[in-house]
């Protein structure tokens, strides 16, 4: 090989080495499944669980524990017996049949707006937890700050679609008007899309006003800008939190996740077909009310799912049965035309440890098959979602990435350049100096950031650093190097006013002793 030669080859390298440590944090678009759908029923299985489900609904009833809700129905022509709402099969369907199968979640930044549903999907971070392991590794309570930590790296991390809302919950502000630096923190510090707290009708309405001030009331009418989550109580039953809260979406046409709270062998049968036959019934009594409030309102067929150790009765997560469930609640939506929600990288493990790794990986393989479309808790999540760790959020992310292209399918628009690559280069060469690999070398095979893949020796060597320290230092980086996306003054002003008029209209011997 020639000096020239050597020097092109050592030139191609490090400007290969420079492209790798070049952060790239431009959010993936949604995710467009390019790879069959791994469904375990069969047509008639199907139909099966459908006409039980409709059994369910008809012949035993959801309770509705909600006036304003009975009323609603009534006048639906649901058969309304006390509490309890006996719906007619032919009414539900009516009714699931103007729910949109797709739309647009709507961002305020318009490069990040992603088409929802069919066989799009988005990664959204985990919520709700109420502890934290932070950039120290410690577990603890907490504050406004670790939670706006959060939104920065959902903000930065190019799998995370949306900034979520609660990620952590902040208890340094009062329960009671907590929900009002939440929306902020989410809307502040990430300019993709959000979730909306429904932690009461009266929450739901500060989110919707909110949401008003910074994309305008009228265009809300028409563009999906914000999720909310209303959880069902299984079995078979519906409060009036929940159903105030989707009350309050639908006035502005936001979409909703209307979500079984499913712990298999707890409030389900102990059986995989029944647990999902009952599941589906409470699925589809919420989406069908989101059509008796207003037709045609986004509303997306949601569940959390995990199944109980007959042992402790702990949830747990990562088993066999969950991943079928997962697939046959897929089966079911697109049987009736509706987007779905799924949990994805659940997990009971205490520590960011190798249980952790398991459980994430393998529902996460299950949920990318099933095709979910608003893939949710798909960074953070650890000890049954009691907290958040900051090293698992990042390398969760990253493992979403990956997920992301192994959906999206096969690529084959370089297929004749390899080909070519290979009559180019002959028996006994190498392809690292070929034109072919060195224009496509990034994009063809993906190369983790988190996983060490150097020899024992050079591990050794940069200080055996594992992989919860690397995600840590990872972390830290992207923190120092989060630039704050540009929002309207204005818009910031009016809603800081908003959030310090809600905060004097809230008693604060009430927000104490919400606390307590």
């Amino acid at each position: 090989m020639s000096v020239d030669a050597v020097g092109t080859t050592r030139r191609g390298r490090g400007a290969r080495r420079a492209i790798r440590q070049q952060r790239d944090t431009q959010m993936l678009p949604a995710l467009k499944r390019g790879i069959p759908l791994t469904e375990p029923m069969s047509p008639e299985q199907v139909a099966r669980i459908d006409e039980a489900s409709l059994a369910i609904l008809e012949d035993v009833g959801v309770v509705f524990r909600d006036e304003i809700a009975l009323a609603d129905w009534k006048r639906a022509g649901a058969d309304v017996r006390g509490e309890r709402v006996h719906i007619d099969r032919g009414l539900l369907r009516e009714l699931i049949a103007s729910i949109p199968a797709s739309f647009t979640y709507h961002a305020r930044n318009p490069a990040n707006n992603l088409p929802f549903g069919n066989d799009h999907a988005i990664f959204v971070p985990m919520t709700g937890a109420p502890y934290l392991r932070g950039l120290d590794d410690v577990r603890r309570n907490p504050t406004l700050k670790d939670l706006g930590d959060f939104h920065k790296l959902s903000h930065m991390l190019p799998a995370i679609h949306s900034s979520a809302h609660h990620i952590v919950e902040p208890y340094d502000h009062p329960i009671s008007q907590r929900h009002l630096r939440i929306t902020y923190s989410s809307m502040k510090y990430s300019d993709k899309t959000f979730m909306g707290m429904t932690t009461s009708p009266r929450n739901a309405e500060d989110v919707m006003e909110m949401c008003a001030i910074l994309f305008g009331a009228d265009y809300m009418q028409t563009h999906p800008v914000v999720t909310g989550n209303c959880n069902g109580n299984s079995p078979l039953v519906w409060d009036e939190t929940m159903l105030g809260a989707m009350r309050a979406f639908a006035k502005y046409n936001q979409p909703v996740l209307c979500s079984p709270f499913v712990l298999g062998g707890a409030n389900t049968p102990a059986g995989v077909a029944p647990s999902v036959a009952q599941l589906n019934a409470e699925a589809l009594s919420g989406l069908a009310y989101t059509q008796v409030i207003r037709k045609g309102m986004p509303a997306i067929y949601g569940h959390y799912l995990s199944t109980v150790s007959m042992k402790s009765g702990a949830p747990m997560a990562g088993t066999p049965e969950i991943s079928l469930m997962n697939m046959m609640i897929g089966q079911m939506a697109r049987h009736y035309n509706v987007p779905w929600r799924t949990s994805n990288t659940l997990g009971g493990a205490k520590t960011f440890d190798a249980q952790a790794g398991y459980e994430s990986a393998t529902t996460m393989m299950s949920v990318l098959m099933s095709g979910a479309n608003y893939i949710w808790h798909s960074a953070g999540w650890n000890e049954a979602g009691m907290h958040c760790s900051m090293a698992k959020f990042v390398v969760d992310a990253e493992q979403c990435a990956m997920g992301h292209r192994m959906a999206t399918g096969i690529n084959w628009s370089d297929f004749d350049e390899g080909m070519q690559a290979v009559r180019d280069v002959g028996p006994g060469g190498h392809y690292l100096g070929h034109p072919h690999t060195l224009e496509n070398f990034q994009q063809a095979f993906f190369m983790p950031e988190m996983f060490d893949n150097d020899s024992i020796e050079q591990w050794q060597a940069n200080g055996a650093v594992e992989i919860n320290e690397r995600a840590l230092k990872r972390a830290q980086d992207l923190l120092n190097e989060y630039e704050e996306p540009s929002l309207d003054a204005a818009t910031n002003d009016a809603l800081l006013d908003y959030i310090a008029r809600r905060e004097r209209e809230i008693p604060a011997a009430d927000a104490l002793n919400q606390d307590l």
